[in-house]
């Protein structure tokens, strides 16, 4: 029964090519969240066990099948897709920003940044880095965002939890340009070339 749903559960990321809510995957086959969840887990080592090239992994609350980042430039070429240019020092500090204090308004980005960032922020929203959450409780009402699963995937996080801790900075002035967040220059290659 167990191994069953394993393999239901491998069929279903598979075919789906995008990330899969546990709930959804529970719903559809009649088990609990916590069962699936297991099931994930036995699944995700199975695969490493096997040292395969393709991987298991979780991105918050969904599951997603994907290739591991070391056959990114193969699996690139047999695809004959372009390389995403990587993101620019602006929008890695709006992604800091919202990264570490979501939800937040393009006001309070700017605030930080010390610069209009409305281009930086849609941009990002465009590329699904960032996506609108409704609106903030505040006066004025303005529109709230947060990172999103495809932030946690092009990133390698299997949540924000596992995001690196703020270094501490020297003076405000750093504070407010976000220049010394741990791995930065690395999460941005990452960016630029998510796996799937």
């Amino acid at each position: 029964m167990k191994r069953r749903l394993v393999q239901k559960i491998e069929a279903i990321l598979f075919a789906s090519g995008e990330p899969v809510p546990v709930l959804r995957i529970a719903e559809v086959c009649g088990e609990t969240p916590a069962e699936v969840e297991k099931a994930l887990a036995q699944l995700a080592a199975k695969y490493t066990e096997m040292n395969s090239a393709v991987c298991v992994q979780q991105l918050g609350e969904c599951w997603q099948m994907c290739t591991r980042p070391a056959y990114g430039d193969v699996v690139q070429k047999a695809l004959e897709t372009k390389k995403t240019a990587p993101l620019s020092v602006a929008a890695m500090e709006v992604l800091t920003i919202v990264a570490y204090n979501q939800p937040v308004s393009k006001s309070f980005v700017e605030h930080v940044r010390g610069v209009d960032s409305s281009s930086v922020v849609n941009t990002l929203v465009e590329k699904e880095l960032l996506a609108e959450a409704g609106r903030l409780d505040v006066p004025g009402r303005p529109i709230a965002y947060v990172t999103t699963p495809h932030f946690l995937r092009c990133f390698g996080l299997a949540s924000l939890d596992d995001l690196p801790p703020l270094t501490k900075l020297a003076n405000r002035s750093e504070l407010e340009t976000g220049t010394q967040i741990t791995g930065e220059e690395q999460a941005a290659e990452n960016v630029g070339m998510p796996e799937k």
